[in-house]
């Protein structure tokens, strides 16, 4: 699997390769091939720009989580984008550190494309249980 990290504005984002391997590891724990991943980085505006274009929302979000696969058979080719204003922003209102609310929200990205959804109660309390756990799971690897 290619992960590509664009970083249009700058990010506390360190070690980049053991997140790419984790980011590997989740993927396939989670039953689902990747061909290519790519996390681009940028500020509230472009991501307001963006949910405003594709989305046809007019707010604020920390993510934003393309599928571009061709076909539902094909590898997932997935486009994420992270606000990394609302990151700071998250953090300071859940009393977190940024690089736990930037981990955080990578992992949540790339649990949308693996099937996971956070419409509902019950759906938002699964993906924040996975969050956790993969949030744990790398932050141990790392010590």
């Amino acid at each position: 699997m290619k992960i590509g990290f664009n970083d249009a504005i700058r990010t506390p984002l360190k070690n980049r390769k053991a997140l790419k391997s984790f980011l590997t590891l989740l993927a396939k724990s989670e039953k689902q091939d990747f061909s290519e991943l790519n996390y681009i980085f940028c500020s509230d505006e472009e991501l307001l720009d963006i949910n405003k274009r594709f989305l046809n929302h007019n707010y604020y979000t920390d993510i934003i989580t393309f599928n571009l696969s061709a076909t539902e058979n094909d590898l997932m080719i997935g486009e994420i984008y992270i606000s990394i204003d609302r990151v700071k922003e998250n953090a300071n209102t859940y009393n977190t550190s940024v690089i736990t609310e930037l981990h955080r929200v990578i992992f949540h990205g790339i649990l949308h494309l693996c099937g996971y959804n956070d419409k509902t109660s019950d759906q938002k309390t699964k993906m924040t249980q996975k969050e956790n756990q993969y949030l744990k799971k790398y932050f141990r690897n790392q010590s």
